[in-house]
């Protein structure tokens, strides 16, 4: 279920297209007779093998308070850049500083979801659970770039993902990619971008040639993201949107609602989600507090770094020893859990699916 937004002070924001999956199809497999002939729960009563459904019907999530569910705490949405062995910059990181920063993730009981998803109120994990945004900007090679085979090459952000994912049965390998023009280095991107597409990644504007949009006129602002978008949507099926922008370098345009909704060269854009460079995690999407034009991220990073109070360490830290209250999922999308002390803290938007405790 896609929740509605709450619209932020100044910008104006649209729903969501939910994200599609895909499947293969096998070879048929040859069934021993006796399988083939056993009802299919094993009763012998009613059509086909049995009056009840082979599926049993899923269990209904616990109660909120027995998980402590705060669908209105905070949600960390964390930010990458380079995933290389020499790093250069506080934004890259090794691959093995990457893999543990994950793999203290799953350890803590996150559940990646894409930056779609969280601003469409689209938060459907298991109770008791954390959203958090894997993001991931500049679309290098260090972070996704293919083998003759079209698979993951090792050690690229991709591949870290999926081999945590793996291991970790519920972290799901997803992502956001703010890319720019030829992304991945491949002309185009077509090859690149439809791989994501087809693993459930989302793909998000950065636009064309990384415009510091503070620094340009209200068209040249329009033009770098419209630009960008005809190059993402034309190297993906027709029915992608481009939901979500990230800013480059964290520089928000001088009318901020350009961020949100323009058009240039007949081409109009429209963005449920702005994404800042800024440092600290974001509120909930069902919070009073969240503004889906000006959305908060914290870069990742160890703590013995410049700025160290303000990465993904330090916060991870905050979040898990309870200094700062992180959103924990009641496991029920129809409804927003949260203890009843915290009732004001929500959105006047979502109080029809209000369930505190």
């Amino acid at each position: 279920m896609v929740r509605p937004l709450r619209l932020g002070a100044a910008t104006a924001v649209v729903s969501l297209l939910a994200l599609a999956g895909c499947g293969d199809s096998t070879a048929p497999v040859d069934v021993p007779a006796s399988e083939a002939e056993r009802p299919a729960d094993g009763d012998g009563d009613g059509e086909n093998g049995g009056g009840r459904s082979a599926t049993p019907s899923p269990s209904p999530p616990p109660g909120p308070a027995s998980v402590e569910a705060d669908e209105l705490g905070a949600v960390p949405v964390l930010m990458y850049h380079q995933i290389v062995d020499r790093p250069q910059s506080v934004y890259d990181r090794t691959p093995g500083d990457f893999r543990a920063e994950l793999e203290r993730l799953a350890g803590e009981d996150y559940v990646p979801v894409t930056a779609r998803e969280l601003t469409g109120g689209s938060l459907d994990i298991p109770a008791g659970t954390h959203p958090v945004v894997l993001t991931f900007d500049d679309s290098t090679v260090s972070q996704l770039a293919l083998d003759a085979d079209g698979r993951p090459k090792p050690d690229t952000a991709v591949a870290v993902l999926r081999d945590v994912a793996e291991a970790h049965p519920g972290f799901r390998p997803v992502a956001t990619f703010f890319v720019n023009g030829d992304p991945f280095a491949e002309p185009g991107g077509e090859q690149t971008l439809n791989w994501l597409h087809e693993h459930g990644f989302e793909v998000g504007n950065h636009t064309l040639r990384h415009t510091t949009l503070g620094a340009v006129s209200g068209s040249a602002v329009q033009r770098a993201i419209a630009r960008n978008q005809n190059a993402i949507t034309e190297a993906l099926p027709d029915d992608v949107t481009v939901d979500s922008l990230a800013l480059p370098n964290g520089s928000m345009p001088s009318d901020a609602g350009l961020a949100v909704e323009g058009s240039a060269g007949g081409t109009d854009y429209r963005h449920a989600g702005v994404y800042l460079v800024g440092a600290n995690p974001a509120p909930s999407p069902f919070s009073a507090d969240f503004d889906p034009g000006a959305i908060p991220r914290i870069r990742s990073q160890g703590a013995d770094g410049p700025d160290a109070k303000f990465v993904s360490t330090a916060w991870l830290d905050k979040l898990e020893d309870g200094t700062v209250t992180r959103y924990t999922s009641d496991g029920d999308p129809e409804h927003i859990s949260f203890p009843s002390d915290r009732q004001s803290a929500l959105s006047d938007a979502h109080t029809d699916l209000a369930n505190p405790y």
